[in-house]
């Protein structure tokens, strides 16, 4: 993440680890509007396609407020915000959002009362109730990533959240309420965790968890400039100064948790070959197959460092394969500032391509899948180079908003200097998305931000989870945003293509949530891939029903499933616009339809 600058007054070049600052393309001009506001905050147009509405205050969401240390962000854990998980908690078929909250120096101090996470349930009717005192997951700690996945494969989802101090892993109870079991678990860890992950590496059926650590912050040592902690740099940006780090500061290593199946973990970092003896700056990971052999690889997002990419060997141990793969760098072998991580195979020929999002004065990079995990930067080819340079950027994800069949790109963006608004940079702290239209997996198209649009909302953004929220099967954005309340972005894009989605559910000797399945589905003379995944975004997870979009489409030719074991399983689907149950070897076990004439408000939910 953080551009902490160096003492040269611009960003620092990639080789002055020690110097402090992060990596970034370098200084590059302002960016105005015609109305000659900053582009990351301007732009907007008064009329084309409206694809999200902002309904934050209609939904209950703007009821919560996130918190994160001091407004003038002075050190560098007040400035990277929290994530935000999607989870069906009580399993009644419709997401619930959970909000991770930061915390301030005096609340770690006893001094105050500690800013709580959020779990909003699902009302059905568009609107959100916040249950999170009573579910048992305020956290009252300094939170920023958060993963879902169902540990213990009871059939309910759980909740790890990663924090600055010791993380926690609430269990479901299966009663709307959930325990801390982090302790008895073994993953608390100690200091600064932030991307997690979970995924069934050794195919034991189980989901083990990896957990990426960032900077070593000691409080009795503030990274303050010009001290002996920054080896006494004074961090600028642009000539102006700015909170250190990361570049300077001490990282933290990263952490592999193999489920031991008892409600244990072992820590299996080293031998696994995943531990992060380097200490790079670690931010969004990703469980997912990247060689199609099925087994789960495992993708690290490093700020101002080199990406990590480990191929999974099928015997415990990974492959460090980050240089060789070419995801470790861009194009002119610089590493970026990476902060958010989105997966996917936007060219639908069955290779899961990579996204990173950057700091400011740099592009966002977005990695092809040539085969075999290898990887090329076609950035500036396939069009989103230039338009997010002046961006600073979070979550992502590729997602199908029109349901055309291909996945659009999406991100999220705010700015971690709030003395960015006094400079003409061109930026701004708070941020407007970015929407990018996939153009048949050749190019991607910008969507213009219509005026009092979603796109057009301009908010310090972090944290983001993309799901379909309303069972209607269009894709929404929850955005966890610094400092003030969440955005609830909810699609209402005008297309009225057809669409299905599938929850997936895990056999006897699989994970019970089918986390690491990859599923293929042909349907209007294209053959998409989708794969079940934990955590991802920046620090967040998103809706685990595989979502395809069809065009036109209202047969379904053909579902390929690869569960996580290693079985292939093909299903016919009896219809579209819906969402089905999948059990594995039993084929389709439910549906949901909440725009069938039959169902009632709520939707007809077959078993």
């Amino acid at each position: 993440m953080l551009a902490s600058v160096s003492a040269w007054g611009q960003t620092a070049p990639p080789d002055a680890q020690a110097g402090g600052g992060n990596s970034t393309g370098g200084v590059h001009a302002a960016v105005h509007d015609a109305e000659n506001r900053p582009i990351t905050a301007g732009g907007f147009v008064d009329s084309g396609p409206v694809v999200f509405e902002d309904i934050t205050k209609k939904s209950g969401l703007a009821s919560w407020h996130h918190t994160m240390g001091t407004p003038e962000k002075r050190f560098i854990i007040e400035a990277n915000g929290s994530g935000v998980g999607l989870i069906d908690y009580d399993n009644d078929g419709w997401l619930d959002i959970y909000l991770v909250n930061g915390s301030t120096y005096d609340a770690l101090d006893g001094k105050a009362e500690s800013p709580h996470a959020a779990l909003f349930h699902n009302n059905h009717d568009g609107t959100f109730t916040d249950v999170a005192a009573k579910a048992g997951v305020t956290n009252d700690r300094w939170g920023f990533g958060v993963a879902i996945g169902d540990y213990d494969n009871d059939g309910w989802p759980d909740i790890f959240v990663a924090n600055y101090g010791k993380n926690r892993l609430y269990h479901n109870n299966h009663n709307g309420t959930f325990t801390d079991v982090g302790e008895k678990a073994g993953i608390t860890l100690g200091n600064w965790s932030t991307g997690a992950t979970f995924g069934d590496y050794d195919g034991d059926g189980r989901l083990d968890l990896f957990v990426a650590g960032y900077v070593h912050f000691d409080r009795g040592d503030l990274p303050a400039p010009g001290t002996k902690a920054v080896s006494y740099n004074y961090c600028n940006f642009r000539g102006v100064g700015v909170m250190c780090g990361p570049r300077g500061l001490v990282g933290e290593p990263d952490h592999l948790f193999h489920n031991n199946g008892d409600g244990t973990f072992t820590d299996v970092s080293v031998k696994a070959g995943v531990n992060d003896p380097n200490k790079y700056y670690g931010f969004t990971s990703v469980f997912v197959d990247l060689n199609n052999d099925g087994k789960v690889d495992l993708v690290v997002a490093d700020d101002s460092t080199p990406n990590y990419l480990y191929i999974n060997k099928g015997n415990g141990t990974f492959d460090d394969d980050s240089y060789a793969s070419g995801f470790a760098l861009n194009q002119d072998g610089r590493e970026v500032a990476s902060m958010g991580l989105a997966v996917g195979d936007y060219e639908n020929n069955g290779l899961n391509d990579l996204l990173v999002t950057t700091f400011s004065d740099d592009y966002k990079v977005l990695y092809h899948d040539d085969g075999d995990a290898n990887y090329t930067d076609v950035s500036y080819h396939t069009g989103i180079a230039q338009d997010t340079i002046p961006f600073l950027g979070w979550g992502t994800e590729f997602i199908d908003y029109d349901n055309d069949g291909w996945k659009d790109l999406m991100m999220i963006n705010g700015h971690v200097y709030p003395t960015v608004d006094k400079y003409d940079w061109g930026t701004t702290f708070a941020e407007r998305p970015l929407l990018f239209r996939n153009l048949e997996g050749k190019k991607f198209q910008l969507v213009p931000p219509v005026k009092n649009t979603g796109l057009a909302v301009v908010t310090p953004g972090r944290g983001a989870a993309f799901g379909d929220l309303f069972n209607d099967g269009k894709i929404d954005v929850v955005i966890n945003s610094l400092d003030t309340t969440p955005v609830l972005l909810r699609n209402v894009n005008a297309d009225n293509h057809h669409w299905v989605e599938l929850k997936l559910v895990g056999g006897a000797k699989n994970p019970r949530d089918a986390v690491g399945a990859t599923v293929y589905l042909a349907a209007n003379g294209m053959k998409q891939r989708e794969d079940v995944m934990s955590g991802g975004s920046y620090i967040s997870s998103n809706d685990q029903r595989v979502h395809f979009g069809l065009g036109d489409a209202t047969v379904v030719s053909d579902v390929e499933i690869h569960w996580p074991g290693g079985a292939i399983e093909k299903i016919k689907l009896p219809n579209v616009d819906r969402i089905f149950t999948v059990q594995e070897g039993k084929g389709v076990t439910g549906e949901l339809c909440t725009a069938c004439k039959a169902g009632s408000a709520a939707g007809a939910k077959v078993k």
